[in-house]
């Protein structure tokens, strides 16, 4: 694809594969984000809640998804994100983040934003709009 300023309709940003969610990982964010609900570091909770497992916050996709788009863009440069959680992740879940260009106009690039489990079932779906210069 062309730099980030040349974004056409239909576009698709490259990918971002994360490694599968694992308990340290969930750990580790539950600290970072100050998010300690138990139901995402304690199998017991999980399990007494009707879940199988504990599960990744909702707010971890939302960061790999930050870090989708400032991979790309700076920061100053994403005008507004927005998403809605569609689905849990698992532990052990392998998020995949995409982004595809809606629309191009007066310097604004419209995103439509996934992050999909391996076997494709969305889990976060939304959208953001990035200036382009």
């Amino acid at each position: 694809m062309t730099s980030a300023t040349e974004l056409s309709a239909g576009d698709e940003l490259p990918a971002l594969e994360v490694e599968p969610i694992s308990r340290a990982t969930l750990a580790l964010f539950a600290g970072a984000s100050g998010d300690h609900n138990p139901i995402h570091i304690d199998l017991d909770v999980a399990r007494s809640a009707g879940r199988d497992d504990v599960f990744a916050h909702g707010m971890l996709s939302m960061a790999y998804l930050g870090r989708l788009l400032t991979d790309r863009f700076p920061q100053e440069r994403i005008r507004s994100w927005q998403v809605r959680f569609a689905a849990i992740t698992p532990v052990h879940g392998r998020p995949i983040c995409t982004a595809n260009v809606v629309s191009v106009a007066d310097g604004l690039a419209t995103l439509e934003l996934t992050v999909a489990l391996e076997d494709g079932t969305p889990t976060l779906i939304g959208d953001a709009v990035v200036a382009l210069h």
